[in-house]
């Protein structure tokens, strides 16, 4: 029955607005649609996140939502450039050099959003 039902991430966020100005400004989505108590975003081929305020916001220790890239080195060369800051892992689980770690058929980088929300960007191969 899931199978054919879209999934849509939820964002939980404490400060609305201040949330609003990474996503829209910094990360370069196009503005939330107003839904509710929150936002509404839509990314590319119909996947999408609903940022809603919660007392709940950052305190998930994995990650949130991952953006799927084609070009990771470049993405994460953009957003550095856009003021964000990336998590960096030493650990001998897992090391990242640039930011990026690869490994088990793919490539990621992770940052925390304004709320403290793990983000993350994952790029298929080479890993």
């Amino acid at each position: 029955m899931l199978r054919n039902a879209p999934l849509v991430s939820y964002v939980p966020v404490h400060d609305l607005e201040r949330a609003r100005r990474l996503y829209e400004n910094t990360l370069g989505l196009a503005p939330g649609k107003p839904e509710g108590p929150g936002r509404h975003y839509t990314c590319a081929n119909g996947t999408a996140f609903f940022m809603y305020p919660s007392p709940g916001a950052g305190t998930n220790k994995a990650s949130c939502a991952f953006w799927q890239v084609d070009d990771i080195q470049a993405a994460v060369v953009w957003l550095k450039g856009r003021g964000v800051v990336f998590e960096e892992y030493d650990t001998p689980q897992m090391k990242t050099v640039n930011s990026v770690f690869a490994g088990g058929g793919a490539q990621a980088a992770w940052f925390k959003d304004t709320e403290g929300n793990i983000m993350a960007l994952v790029q298929e191969g080479e890993g």
